[in-house]
């Protein structure tokens, strides 16, 4: 089992658009084959910065999703949303 953590920051003034983004591409990842479980956080007084953890079932099905057209095309919602470039990082317990 996998973490995927991934940091987003996203443009003032666009938290409610971005809000509505992030819930559909969440809503597609779950039924991604692998997906076991995901959360949003908001970051405590700074709203633009948004931290996504996701649980796969492995790095395969993570890679799977992550390449998916499923995803590119949720992702075209939130990209323009960001004011850089998302940061991901794979975790997996030892």
């Amino acid at each position: 089992m996998i973490k995927i953590v991934i940091e987003r920051r996203i443009m003032p003034g666009l938290e409610e658009e971005y809000e509505q983004a992030a819930r559909e591409a969440m809503r597609a990842s779950v039924s991604a084959r692998g997906f076991i479980a995901g959360e949003s956080l908001c970051e405590r007084h700074h709203p633009e910065r948004r931290l996504l953890i996701t649980q796969w079932r492995d790095l395969s099905a993570w890679k799977d999703w992550l390449h998916s057209s499923e995803r590119e095309r949720v992702m075209q919602r939130v990209k323009p949303l960001l004011s850089d470039e998302e940061h991901i990082r794979v975790y997996e317990h030892r």
